[in-house]
């Protein structure tokens, strides 16, 4: 008997349909590693934040297994290719509202490429420190 197929994938259709169809603006958390295919300059501390909104992202397929789309940066066009296991939460932008999910550690695309990481945050901050968790809006 094979595994049953994860619930992950059709969680985060959901959530994005759900955006979508109430004028929302879906916004994924991805935890990158070395399958994670970004503009790596956007991602801070191992992770990145995307736009996934009809107007940000064209082409999107969000399969069971890779959410694929182009998307813009710096008026850039960019072929985004994020393994569904990355991908850390599914939320509306503007309230908040969504889902996380629990990510397995995997080697990261800094310890696959022998890159230094962003420096940690500074313990003086209380938010960057472990205090409210903040994301970084990327257009």
């Amino acid at each position: 008997m094979t595994e049953p197929t994860s619930t992950k994938p059709y969680l985060l259709r959901a959530m994005y349909e759900w955006c979508v169809d109430n004028g929302y603006t879906p916004y994924i958390s991805v935890v990158v590693d070395a399958e994670t295919r970004v503009p790596m300059e956007y991602v801070r501390n191992g992770e990145i934040v995307l736009n996934l909104g009809p107007v940000a992202a064209t082409r999107l397929h969000i399969g069971n297994e890779i959410i694929e789309c182009t998307a813009r940066f710096s008026g850039a066009a960019k072929e985004l290719v994020v393994p569904v296991a990355a991908v850390a939460a599914i939320y509306a932008q503007e309230n908040g509202q969504g889902m996380s999910f629990e990510i397995e550690k995997k080697e990261t695309a800094w310890e696959a490429s022998g890159e230094e990481p962003d420096p940690p945050p500074d313990p003086k901050d209380p938010l960057k420190a472990g205090g409210k968790p903040t994301l970084r809006r990327i257009k």
